[in-house]
């Protein structure tokens, strides 16, 4: 295992890339990319074991890049795969990847469900070089003739682990048999259960082998908090931990608490977004670059967000609503503490969940004193640090004035019976679909069906 922290020059990325990465502020390699970058360089098959935030997207990235930097563009028949559980992973890899492959004149693209196919169509049928995907939605555009793999020669697995939780290496397997057999293969993964080794075994050929840390222990620069709050003072103590300047994810059980203290907070005067699963892929989109680009500092989150959401300079992370497993439990907490970074985490403890709680976080390795607290309390006021500036929330949207025809309009004209709406109904008098006499003249409404 390398120990020291090399430059990406010295380990023999391209020049091109290393003026990307510099331009980034990235000079030195986080150790899995420097483990496995003189191997994945060489076209070597690789499996990584790495936690969220070690890096792992550059270390695939680059030599994908690098690699494919000489192909032959077609149109439907890419040369790089990417495979990633969720549609934010996959959007949050290619902003990593497209910046490398616009250098080395590439192109890229992202491929998942919840959005109309029409896009990712178009750039299929224009040729693109390197395609990142969700596999239901891949599989969907190959079955309908839109693109093959045959000319694949780098296929990268990413999260592999989370791919099997969700029921996905049944797909995946269809995905990666359609792939050359001599093509480069490189997986990622915080575990080998749950199937992921049959895909190690069938799909990769005498892999180099790199695991840079413990996956399932948290990082050495995340400190833990378990505070111990009445039910009637948790709403309190969370706007409290809510209330600091830095980026922080707030993480609860549904998606319709999730909601729910998302707008509670920016009522307040914290601006915060909501990420969950009954948002659609434009609104997920808007909510996280708002969090992203620091419009907002405060995402509250279900766990949509624990395995896919990857934002650097997140400060501080609460459960709000404890997670009953220790891989939650790491999970959400790898959103903070990330690329060497330092982070807290905080989990509110009602009395009734104490036994529990110190459970799972025995299972997480986590040694922890539980602290009860109020929200005023010193230890919450130092984890908080300053308080930003409340902001005032936005004004409610104004319904819109209703329409009506001049009172003058002529039968027949544009205003009169019988004329379409702009919906596409039809306006009618009283007694046919609600039209109302006033003064003799005639106000028109539309249709509702």
């Amino acid at each position: 295992m390398t120990t020291l922290h090399p430059t990406f020059s010295e380990l023999g990325v391209p020049a091109a890339l290393v003026e990307v990465l510099a331009r980034a502020g990235k000079t030195t390699a986080f150790p899995i990319q420097a483990d496995t970058l003189p191997d994945t360089l060489a076209g070597r098959d690789v499996l990584g074991r790495g936690r969220t935030g070690s890096g792992k997207t550059l270390a695939f990235g680059i030599p994908m890049v690098a690699r494919l930097a000489s192909g032959t563009r077609r149109a439907g028949r890419p040369l790089g795969l990417v495979l990633a559980p969720t549609r934010e992973l996959a959007t949050q890899i290619d902003a990593v990847i497209a910046p490398l492959a616009a250098a080395c004149g590439l192109t890229t693209t992202t491929i998942f469900g919840g959005v109309s196919q029409v896009r990712q169509v178009a750039a299929l049928r224009a040729g693109v070089d390197i395609v990142v995907a969700c596999p239901g939605r891949l599989e969907d555009l190959m079955q309908q003739g839109h693109l093959r793999l045959d000319a694949i020669e780098i296929t990268v697995l990413d999260e592999a682990d989370h791919m099997a939780d969700l029921g996905f290496l049944p797909g995946v397997t269809r995905i990666m048999s359609a792939t050359p057999e001599t093509g480069q293969r490189m997986l990622f993964s915080a575990t080998l259960d749950n199937g992921v080794d049959k895909l190690v075994r069938r799909f990769l050929h005498d892999p180099r082998q790199h695991e840079v840390d413990e996956i399932d222990a948290p990082p050495v620069a995340m400190t833990h908090h378990a505070f111990v709050v009445d039910a009637a003072a948790k709403r309190e103590l969370v706007h409290a931990l809510a209330s600091g300047v830095g980026r922080r994810i707030l993480f609860l059980r549904t998606k319709h608490t999730a909601k729910r203290l998302a707008r509670e907070l920016t009522a307040a005067g914290i601006p915060a977004v909501d990420l969950h699963g009954n948002l659609s892929q434009g609104q997920r989109d808007r909510n996280l670059a708002a969090f992203a680009d620091g419009a907002v500092r405060v995402l509250v989150a279900t766990d949509v967000a624990a395995r896919g959401v990857h934002v650097d300079d997140v400060e501080l992370v609460v459960h709000v609503d404890p997670p009953t497993e220790h891989k939650a439990y790491l999970h959400r907490s790898g959103r903070t503490a990330r690329a060497g970074a330092a982070g807290d985490v905080v989990t509110l403890v009602t009395p009734e969940q104490e036994r529990d709680v110190a459970g799972m976080m025995r299972r997480a390795g986590i040694r922890v004193q539980s602290q009860r607290v109020t929200a005023a309390a010193a230890p919450v006021r130092e984890l908080v640090g300053e308080v930003a500036p409340r902001v005032a929330p936005p004004a409610p949207a104004q319904p819109a004035p209703r329409r009506s025809a001049p009172r003058d309009a002529p039968r027949g004209s544009a205003q009169g019976a019988g004329a379409a709406s702009p919906r596409g109904g039809r306006r009618s008098r009283r007694g046919g679909s609600g039209g109302r006499s006033r003064s003799g003249g005639q106000v028109w409404s539309t249709s509702s069906r």
